[in-house]
């Protein structure tokens, strides 16, 4: 609701999210009335969530471990992903630079979230190579063969033109 009530409603608008971004961007839809709703890296329902999320959930582990771990595990990960290393130096800066207090409640946002059904009308760009949401648990309107889930980063120009398609297309 904070973030819904700083989006200025008088003239027609779009939300567009990132990987949890994009939940965030689901329930403001919920509150407001965008023209268009377009998640990127994302899921619009809880249901898709990948099935260790979901046993992930009731253990709680984010509030009881160390932020650091979560933090050195996703800088870990990078020494075996695809990423150039530009992109790898910048994830690495981010994670590092992320708020612990930010983390844990993200990631309790994320476990506990419960919205079911996913609402009518958006647009779900996904990359065929996301790891962490992976295609086999979502049902996205426009795909990106080999994406991961920063796929904003290393292949842009395809995720742009996706976004100009689905902003300049005029609803019926």
């Amino acid at each position: 609701k904070r973030l819904a009530a700083s989006i200025d409603e008088s003239t027609p608008f779009a939300l567009v999210g990132l990987s949890f971004g994009g939940m965030l961007s689901v329930e403001i839809s919920k509150l407001l009335q965008p023209e268009k709703t377009i998640l990127i890296a994302s899921i619009p329902s809880a249901a898709l969530l990948p099935p260790y999320f979901k046993m992930a959930a009731p253990l709680q582990l984010h509030k009881i471990l160390p932020i650091s771990l979560f933090k050195n595990a996703s800088l870990a990960k990078r020494l075996f992903t695809t990423e150039t290393s530009e992109d790898k130096e910048l994830l690495r800066t981010i994670i590092r630079e992320t708020d612990p207090h930010f983390i844990r409640w993200a990631i309790g946002a994320i476990l506990s979230w419960e919205n079911a059904p996913a609402p009518e009308g958006i647009y779900h760009i996904h990359g065929t190579g996301d790891h962490l949401l992976p295609m086999r648990y979502v049902q996205p309107t426009h795909r990106i063969p080999g994406g991961g889930h920063l796929m904003v980063m290393n292949r842009s120009g395809e995720v742009n033109s996706m976004l100009a398609e689905i902003l300049e297309k005029r609803e019926s």
